[in-house]
């Protein structure tokens, strides 16, 4: 989702147990087709003002976790958090960000391809030094940047099922990022299986 590696974080190897307790966790967080229905409804509403959302969210999220800047290499030397809210690259990452919560959020209905993505996007963040610990933060935020937004419409139930949402995201992103971390192991093992660079220079 944008993030850029910092060469902070290190890069950690998961064991067979923490793939299957990743998978786990997926599984336990089920939404009911009442509560896909309840955040289908309120993306409604959220998607008016998307922008907004996801500038407050990130700016919370460094407020709240100011060492996750540290994934930024453009933000993390930043500590006015106040210039940011009008700082286009975190405008356009929290856009991006968005975007990918809209596009969970209408494959709710079609779990292989809301895992298809999740995954992917986990695996991704492997190589943006980002690490699962950082994910469930993102849903936490966002939580608390669209209650003002939808103000009486916003119930325990439809928080409730938020958070489910989130978490089972952030449970396939997290299996995403041990795939990707095992499989880079297994190349740093076998160096035989790794691409041949100078046949695909151009």
């Amino acid at each position: 989702m944008g993030c850029a590696i910092s060469g902070l974080a290190t890069k950690t190897e998961f064991s067979q147990r923490d793939r299957e307790e990743a998978a786990a966790a997926a599984a336990a967080a089920h939404l009911s087709e009442e509560q896909v229905q309840m955040i289908k409804d309120s993306w409604k509403v959220i998607r008016d003002d998307i922008a907004k959302v996801g500038i407050i969210m990130f700016v919370r999220l460094f407020e709240t976790h100011p060492e996750c800047k540290d994934v930024f290499f453009l933000f993390r030397d930043v500590q006015d958090l106040e210039r940011l809210r009008t700082n286009r690259e975190l405008r356009a990452h929290g856009l991006r960000v968005m975007s990918f919560i809209e596009k969970s959020v209408a494959r709710l209905d079609q779990p292989e391809r809301l895992e298809a993505l999740a995954v992917e996007l986990g695996k991704s963040h492997y190589h943006y030094n980002a690490p699962p610990k950082y994910y469930n933060y993102v849903g936490t935020e966002f939580i608390c940047a669209v209650q003002p937004i939808l103000k009486e419409r916003w119930t325990a139930e439809l928080e409730e099922a938020w958070k489910t949402m989130f978490q089972y995201v952030a449970s396939l992103m997290r299996q995403g990022y041990q795939d990707e971390s095992a499989r880079q192991s297994h190349l740093a093992a076998s160096p035989k299986d790794r691409p041949d660079k100078k046949n695909t220079a151009l």
